[in-house]
């Protein structure tokens, strides 16, 4: 890893590597919301009906959750610039699709194909634990996240204004369109300018990118128990589209996915048996374990930080548009405020963690989350508008501090598979924003907020079987020789 001070105004060595890593995040959440500020425009251009319009919402973050895994994967085995590079430049394609879509099904396929974008995140957390120490990994995670996070509230604040400006009905396309061309654009810009690593580092590969490696017995089903909730998800998903949801899908297509989902569980299962098949008959050196149970309370509370992010951004125009009768403009730039919170609140959460320790950072953060979604829960009519906004950037504090928090234990548990951890705990973002807003279809608001609210205590206890990260990491070099990796001060 590189050494040298922590200078966030350099554009020089890791800095550079930092900041180009959060700029690449940025775009690509730009992307991946560029829909949500403008579903008033694109429901009158289509004549389309609420539930088709929270069918595009659930759309947008399904694929993400196999995505994440996938890229996680793809990243431990080929490095994070080729594939960042290659994720940005792929998915400009469904954006100009979503731009020149006609119908409420072509709206629908780019929709999902566009969930694939919201896994780069999980790259840059690899790519931003090769380049800096323990001791500042909490906060450049935090900036990385932080920052790149920014795109969604960049896109709430600015798309709906540039939307006016082309003017027209299709003034809603050019806007799209246009966040299509800067990711087109930045794929090229990243490739040129990073490396995976600082000059004279190993860069840890996976020994098999085919499924997660586990070092117990116990981890092994614990493993296969975790992936459950993402199969979960994506049955959801394909219920919703059925004719008992949004009657997108006819019921033999639906009952078809059900099946594939069934198959490819089964595969994953004989996936994770290949690859740890040897702890059944030789016992991993402890040298080399690792506790999965790190890995699923992570999970567990990026179900409720991030997931419910997702879901609030994508709602929380239509929230306040509907609540306090405001025009989509002015609900889009007052909705920004939310994710406005990035800027400060995610880096926060990862130099409290450096500080003052993993999981007391996470149980005080996670506790805020709870109590900021019950006031959310709330809010309604009779509120002062600047006192909601009040209320949902003091919860977003909580939710995108304890992001920040969540990532800034992950790349401590296994470093050649932080691609690989920091993609299934990202899945479990998505699984949460995909629950939550298919709760948020059968809801009011005010029960969705304090849903998410008892799902935040559920990861507070989770959170107490978690063990702060301590001493140092062990990986095998090429040569076969040791490298000790410091995770925390001795």
């Amino acid at each position: 890893m590189s050494t040298g001070n922590f200078n966030l105004f350099s554009f020089t060595g890791k800095m550079k590597v930092l900041h180009l890593s959060w700029m690449a995040f940025f775009i690509t959440f730009m992307v991946w919301f560029n829909h949500a500020p403008l579903l008033q425009a694109i429901k009158e251009t289509f004549g389309l009906s609420s539930a088709e319009i929270k069918t595009l919402l659930i759309l947008n973050v399904a694929l993400t959750i196999p995505a994440r895994v996938i890229i996680g994967m793809l990243t431990d085995k080929f490095g994070p610039r080729i594939v960042y590079s290659g994720l940005l430049a792929i998915c400009s394609i469904p954006c100009f699709m979503f731009a020149l879509a006609d119908s409420f099904v072509q709206l629908a396929v780019a929709r999902f194909a566009l969930g694939f974008i919201g896994a780069g995140f999980v790259i840059g957390i690899r790519m931003v634990s090769e380049w800096f120490p323990h001791n500042e990994l909490g906060t450049a995670e935090g900036i990385y996240g932080g920052w790149g996070n920014f795109g969604s509230a960049a896109a709430a604040f600015t798309l709906p204004t540039l939307a006016l400006w082309f003017g027209g009905d299709d003034g809603w396309r050019y806007a799209v369109g246009l966040t299509g061309l800067m990711s087109l654009v930045f794929a090229f810009v990243y490739y040129a300018n990073v490396s995976d690593t600082p000059k004279g580092s190993t860069y840890f590969r996976a020994k098999n990118v085919g499924a997660m490696e586990v070092t117990s017995k116990g981890d092994f089903f614990f493993l296969i128990v975790m992936k459950l909730p993402m199969y979960a998800a994506l049955a959801l998903l394909a219920w919703k589209l059925s004719p008992a949801g949004v009657s997108m899908l006819d019921q033999p297509v639906v009952n078809a996915l059900y099946v594939g989902l069934v198959v490819l569980f089964v595969y994953e299962v004989r996936q994770v048996w290949n690859v740890n098949k040897e702890i059944f008959s030789k016992p991993v050196p402890e040298l080399h374990q690792y506790k999965f149970k790190q890995v699923a309370v992570l999970n567990i509370l990026y179900f409720a930080t991030f997931g419910s992010e997702l879901a609030v951004i994508s709602m929380l125009p239509l929230f306040f548009s509907e609540t306090f009768e405001l025009t989509p403009v002015v609900a889009g730039m007052v909705a920004s405020a939310y994710a406005f919170m990035n800027l400060m609140s995610r880096p926060g959460g990862g130099w409290i963690s450096d500080r003052c320790g993993r999981k007391p950072t996470l149980l005080i953060l996670t506790a805020g989350l709870a109590v900021g979604y019950f006031v959310m829960g709330q809010v309604d009519s009779s509120w002062p508008v600047w006192l909601a906004v009040v209320a949902a950037m003091a919860c977003s504090f909580f939710v995108q501090a304890g992001e920040g928090a969540v990532f800034a234990v992950v790349p401590l548990i296994k470093r050649r598979m932080t691609g690989q951890i920091a993609g299934m705990t990202g899945a479990y973002g998505n699984v949460g924003a995909v629950t939550y807003l298919t709760v948020l279809s059968f809801v009011d608001y005010s029960t969705f907020f304090l849903v998410i609210a008892v799902t935040a205590v559920v990861g507070f206890v989770a959170l107490l079987f978690m063990q702060e990260p301590k001493g140092q990491i062990a990986e095998v070099r090429e040569d076969g020789s040791i490298e000790m990796i410091d995770v925390a001060k001795a």
